[in-house]
This record gives structure tokens, C-alpha cells and sequence, in this order.
């Protein structure tokens, strides 16, 4: 993943080294933001705030291997920020025409080039009745593909409890899948 050395020569202040390390992760970080969050503009806000917490808090990483999961589990704290505060100003509901443009996408076998909307639309149907942390395990196991050990270390809970949030997000996406297909 991450070399010790750009590590290192971030730590000592090198701002090359640190581009180079926002050109290799952000991607990565973006990813499970848009996944978390089914807004481009909200991901890319946090992928920078987390980034910016990266440059801040570099010393304390101890070691290149722990990187893909310290900054795993800052941009999901990042999103579930994000999550509480649009909680307060909820802006979106989903109606019949949504569902029936999900349903069609699925139908037609979609392609690996779908656009953020229609991806972000689908994913925010399918997990907008999960709780923060069965998203996050959702987006972290199914989406992201990280093992439960991974997404344990991420989120600071128990394989116990990952499995439980996972089992009852799957639970919950099916039922939705079932009801609107």
C-alpha cells in the first residue's frame, strides 16, 4: 500500500511526499465516503477534511501496514459526522418513479460504468433505512470487499457486532430488493 518511506518523509514535513500520498489514498477514500454518503460533493468534502487530518495527525500512525486502516476508520467517523448532520436537515425522500429507475437499473444487468448519480441514487435507497454503522459495515464488507478483521480495526467494534450489523443490513436491503422488484 503505503511506503514506510513517504511516510517518514511526510512526518518531516515534505509536502511532495504527502501529494504523493493523497494521489495513492484519496481515490480509496473517496470511494467509501461516496458509498457512505450518495452525495459526490459531501464525499469529496470528506476526503479533504480527512486528508487534512492525516497531515495533522501523521505521527501518529505507528507503522506504514496500520495506514489503509487508520485512514479507513477516519473517513468513516468523517462520514458518520456527516450522516448525524444531515439527520437534522433531512433533504431527500424516496418516491415510486426512484424505486422503479432502481428496479430497471437492476433488471438490465447494470454496467460497471454507471454514472455517480444513478449510483448514488441506488446505493442511498438500498441503506437509507440502515443505521450509520450497518452502512458502514455494508459499504465496508459488501462494497469495499474488507474482511471482517479490516472493518473491526476500522470501526473499533467487535467481529461479534460487525457480523450482527452486517447480518441485519443484508436483512434489511433484501426486504427493500423484495418489496420494490
Amino acid at each position: 500500500m503505503i511506503e514506510k518511506q513517504i511516510i517518514d518523509e511526510c512526518r518531516g514535513g515534505n509536502l511532495n511526499k504527502f501529494r504523493i500520498l493523497v494521489e495513492q489514498t484519496s481515490p480509496i477514500a473517496f470511494s467509501v465516503a461516496f458509498r457512505m454518503l450518495c452525495d459526490e460533493d459531501q464525499a469529496k468534502d470528506v476526503v479533504q477534511e480527512t486528508m487534512i487530518s492525516i497531515w495533522q495527525k501523521l505521527n501518529k500512525i505507528r507503522s506504514a501496514e496500520r495506514y489503509k486502516s487508520w485512514m479507513y476508520r477516519i473517513v468513516i467517523n468523517k462520514c458518520y459526522d456527516q450522516l448525524r448532520r444531515r439527520k437534522k436537515n433531512p433533504e431527500y425522500k424516496a418516491d415510486d418513479k426512484t424505486w422503479e429507475l432502481i428496479s430497471d437499473r437492476i433488471s438490465e444487468q447494470p454496467s460497471s460504468d454507471l454514472e455517480n448519480e444513478e449510483t448514488a441514487v441506488i446505493i442511498s435507497q438500498l441503506t437509507n433505512r440502515l443505521s450509520p454503522k450497518q452502512k458502514a459495515v455494508f459499504v465496508l464488507t459488501e462494497l469495499e470487499e474488507l474482511s471482517v478483521d479490516e472493518v473491526s480495526e476500522i470501526t473499533g467494534m467487535s467481529k461479534t457486532a460487525i457480523k450482527s450489523n452486517l447480518w441485519y443490513a443484508r436483512r434489511r436491503i433484501s426486504e427493500m430488493v423484495e418489496k420494490y422488484l
